[in-house]
């Protein structure tokens, strides 16, 4: 699937940033806005498959996401490197990209806030919600409301902000969120497997308060995973300098 993306920087190297569930690529403004400062390239932001300014589809398997990915990297030009950080399902789906199953090796990835425990529960709340209509609002303030919620921007991010803006859409019947409700059925990653099959090198981390995934639970995948301290789920929001010293401490 063509995805819709922002492009920017110059070079043969390319920064590839992945979205999360329910976001859109407008995340990663506050990184890009010093981007210049930090890497010396390239970048690429999609909207993945069913979210912002991308098409919905009837699949959304991480493999779908990264075969996403791939084809738009590899129509954007012949690189001499290429590193791929992912947000939350965004690193999930670049830990699928380091197999090179896809097309593409990336020299390093970066997952940030994965979640990689998830109980019963929390799956079947997955599976409701993968197969719930698409909810609609009378108002555009109240699309906003439930975005700032399901997004864990609330506190972060202005209400008439992009990132906001870009999350929400309006249709004959009223306001939605603009992701599908059925991006929701990716489900939990595989990430044994993936590790397994990853030819690249890859390195997590979480900000220090996210309250979806423990630093204890990532060391069970990465030995080296750490705290960025001070900072929640949405950490490239919160302070996106924090995690370009992380992402530039491997680049190194």
């Amino acid at each position: 699937m063509r995805l819709d993306a922002d492009r920017g920087g110059t070079g043969p190297r390319l920064l590839v940033l992945l979205h999360g569930l329910g976001a859109t690529r407008e995340v990663w403004q506050p990184m890009l806005a010093t981007s210049d400062n930090h890497w010396e390239g390239s970048w690429i932001a999609p909207d993945l498959r069913g979210h912002g300014r991308s098409a919905h589809t009837q699949t959304y398997a991480l493999g779908h996401h990264a075969a996403d990915v791939a084809e738009l990297v590899l129509a954007a030009g012949v690189w001499s490197e290429i590193v791929v950080v992912g947000h939350s399902m965004g690193g999930a789906i670049a830990l699928a990209l380091a197999s090179g199953w896809f097309g593409i090796v990336p020299a390093q990835v970066f997952g940030l806030g994965i979640k990689v425990a998830w109980t019963p529960d929390e799956l079947s709340q997955l599976e409701k919600m993968a197969a719930s209509p698409a909810r609609i609002f009378g108002t555009q303030e109240s699309a906003v409301d439930r975005y700032l919620k399901v997004s864990g921007l609330g506190g972060l991010v202005a209400p008439d902000s992009a990132a906001i803006a870009a999350g929400i859409g309006r249709n004959e019947h009223g306001w939605r969120l603009s992701a599908a409700p059925a991006t929701a059925s990716v489900g939990a990653p595989p990430m044994r497997a993936m590790i397994t099959a990853a030819q690249a090198p890859f390195h997590l981390a979480r900000g220090a308060a996210d309250a979806i995934v423990t630093r204890d639970q990532l060391l069970a995948f990465d030995p080296r995973a750490v705290d960025l301290a001070g900072l929640g789920h949405n950490a490239m929001v919160q302070n996106p300098e924090v995690v370009w010293r992380w992402i530039q401490e491997w680049l190194a």
